[in-house]
């Protein structure tokens, strides 16, 4: 990763005719805001003196506590490279602090490393994650809007001509590259018109950080080809819909802590009890990594996507997969998480969860290695699978019976993600759907 100083940024925007600055952070929905600067303001943003209205932002503050401070992390500055010749825009992503100089503990970033804080505690220097987002291209519109119409009709790994796609893909690949980022791969998904880009693991708040700034380089890339992209968990009945597998991993002073030569499937002790946290507390945290009522019509059964609590190294079926990389690759891979979810949240319950299990020294059930889709209710349960919640109101009230996982969100996001995600559960269930008329109209 780049490091760069004050000196380094001011000379950098001169030289490149930066005209521009995006201050950037994440509300608590997983959207990236930005305060936009012009560069004669870069000295007092970097002087952590950028005030904003805090109480604008979804689950920030209340008006009469609103202003809020941006401090800018000086190694996350990019410049945008589609922006134009007459000068371009940077962004520097900002951690929230309140105006008395403290770090604002509804900042999702600023929350996540809070938990990061712990897991250095128990003697461990990283947390790392590979993110494998997924999502789907459709055409626009006459008037710019998004339709139902796909851009092909590619299969999984498809090569042209029926992967239109393509284009699409590779000139986002391109971006990615010239921002720095290190793509490992980018091929067409199961679905017609649903692809996936895979970058590089990072450390957890740079892997956050590079899920934000990808879902803005998809967006912005696939609406110059005239496509709409959307991260949306399920957009179409009947195909895959889209997830965002975690991989991720504890390092110790460089040396991956989930790697054991002698232990079973060559795993560490610290890999099974990471594991039996994740497994333990997975119907509890899915309300953070499936946040929407969207992210349920995906975890159904026939689609790749998990909907019950097991783990396994060869299978794809469960929640948990163990990738057969080992030594400084050997990870935990979480296939429940959706591209819908703030990433910086997700990681602080996937991690909390884990560090739970470590803490407790909790032991994992044994590995289901054949298709649970497949099994019986009964055989699920003699197995000890248990079901992941149906909606995402069952997820809700699974949450608020977590005592480690509402810790791992803190007080502040707590009461205003539960509170943002009731509304949205029952803006759902009072809704008079499509399908209710098609049902009962002529019925009744």
């Amino acid at each position: 990763m780049v490091k760069y100083t004050r000196e380094d940024i001011i000379r950098l925007a001169k030289e490149e005719n930066v005209k521009y600055i995006r201050l950037q952070f994440t509300d608590i929905l997983g959207t990236v805001k930005n305060v936009e600067i012009p560069v004669s303001q870069l000295n007092k943003a970097l002087d952590n003196k950028m005030m904003f209205d805090g109480s604008s932002i979804e689950g920030f503050v209340r008006i009469e506590e609103s202003d809020m401070l941006l401090q800018p992390d000086l190694n996350t500055w990019v410049i945008f490279p589609w922006t134009s010749e007459k000068g371009k825009v940077a962004r520097l992503i900002c951690d929230i602090y309140t105006t008395d100089g403290t770090p604002f503990s509804g900042d999702p970033r600023t929350n996540l490393k809070r938990v990061l804080a712990e897991a250095r505690e128990m003697g461990f220097t990283e947390f790392n994650l590979g993110p494998e987002p997924e999502f789907f291209l459709f055409k626009l519109d006459a008037n710019g809007e998004p339709t139902l119409e796909l851009n092909d009709r590619g299969g999984y790994f498809d090569l042209a001509p029926t992967d239109l796609g393509e284009n699409c893909r590779r000139d986002i690949v391109l971006e990615l590259e010239e921002m720095g980022f290190e793509v490992e791969a980018s091929h067409h998904e199961v679905a017609p018109g649903q692809h996936e880009i895979d970058f590089k693991y990072a450390d957890a708040i740079t892997a956050c950080d590079n899920i934000q700034t990808f879902k803005l380089v998809v967006k912005t890339i696939a609406r110059k080809h005239g496509l709409h992209a959307t991260f949306m968990p399920k957009p179409l009945f009947g195909v895959s819909g889209s997830g965002m597998h975690c991989n991720v991993s504890l390092f110790k002073d460089g040396e991956n802590a989930f790697f054991d030569k002698s232990g079973k499937l060559q795993l560490s002790e610290t890999a099974d009890q990471f594991i039996a946290g994740i497994i333990k507390h997975a119907p509890n945290f899915t309300a953070v990594t499936n946040p929407t009522v969207n992210s349920y019509k995906r975890l159904v059964p026939g689609y790749e996507a998990p909907c019950y609590v097991a783990w396994s190294a060869q299978n794809r079926s469960p929640l948990v997969r163990i990738p057969a990389s080992r030594g400084v690759s050997t990870r935990v891979e979480v296939r429940s998480v959706d591209p819908a979810a703030n990433p910086y949240l997700a990681l602080a319950v996937i991690l909390k969860a884990g560090l739970d299990g470590i803490k407790n020294k909790l032991t994992p059930p044994a590995p289901i290695d054949r298709n649970i889709y497949v099994m019986t209710k009964e055989e699920r349960e003699e197995n000890g699978i248990v079901d992941l919640p149906a909606t995402l109101f069952a997820a809700l009230e699974k949450l608020k019976e977590d005592e480690v996982i509402m810790d791992a969100l803190g007080d502040h996001l707590l009461e205003h993600f539960i509170e943002a995600k009731e509304i949205e559960w029952d803006m759902f269930r009072t809704q008079v759907h499509p399908w209710e008329r098609e049902q009962y109209m002529n019925m009744y």
